[in-house]
């Protein structure tokens, strides 16, 4: 299974299983996301994860950019009974050469049942995304699709109670809450505004090769 990515910079880029693409939007940038001629015609099914990291406040305005890194470029874990791909940032020794431009960390988990993974203390922030399976914490029994935010320095042992796949995320606390708006993410709501208008004006650069406009929600 395929998607092919598309954005206002230039990048083209078929997304294959496993791969890690980080899109920074910065100031502004136009993006279309689709399914290849062949995948279109054969059919396929598809299962992903689109995760959205805000920027701090000083680099909100930066130049937009695209990165792309092949499956096998990403730094893979073995241990008793679990498996990690590093996919930002560093986990269980290991570092993704994944440029960010605040500290955060991704990392996909799969573990056999009765399997113990750590998640690693050192992050201001921490979560676990736990797509499926049954995990326990702390003595709590959660069953994916599920979310579980953890306090700062607290240290947490998972144990896979079935085999489970989850993701490990976090990083640097922000300096203050992000408004969100369709696809506008800010920490000023002015700034949101601005964007609004310059999408409904057709201020936004196109994206090479795409003729479909997707309308301001109004």
């Amino acid at each position: 299974c395929k998607i092919r990515h598309r954005d206002s910079e230039g990048n083209i880029q078929e997304i294959a299983p496993g791969a890690m693409n980080l899109m920074t939007a910065g100031r502004g940038i136009a993006h279309s996301e689709r399914t290849p001629d062949v995948e279109r015609r054969d059919g396929q099914s598809m299962l992903g994860l689109q995760s959205w990291i805000a920027l701090p406040q000083a680099a909100e305005e930066i130049a937009p950019s695209f990165q792309h890194f092949a499956a096998a470029t990403l730094p893979m874990v073995q241990d008793a009974g679990f498996t990690a791909r590093v996919i930002a940032g560093s986990a269980f020794g290991k570092a993704s050469p994944v440029t960010m431009v605040s500290p955060w960390f991704y990392v996909e988990v799969n573990a056999k049942a009765g399997t113990a993974v750590p998640l690693d203390p050192d992050h201001e922030e921490r979560a676990i995304y736990v797509v499926d399976g049954e995990v326990e914490i702390a003595g709590e029994r959660h069953v994916g699709p599920t979310l579980l935010i953890f306090r700062p320095g607290d240290r947490i042992t998972v144990r896979a109670k079935t085999d489970t796949r989850m993701m490990f995320l976090g990083g640097d606390a922000l300096e203050g809450p992000r408004h969100i708006w369709w696809n506008f993410v800010s920490s000023s709501k002015e700034r949101i505004e601005q964007a609004k208008q310059d999408w409904k004006t057709g201020r936004f650069a196109a994206v090479p090769n795409e003729s479909e406009f997707i309308p301001l929600p109004e």
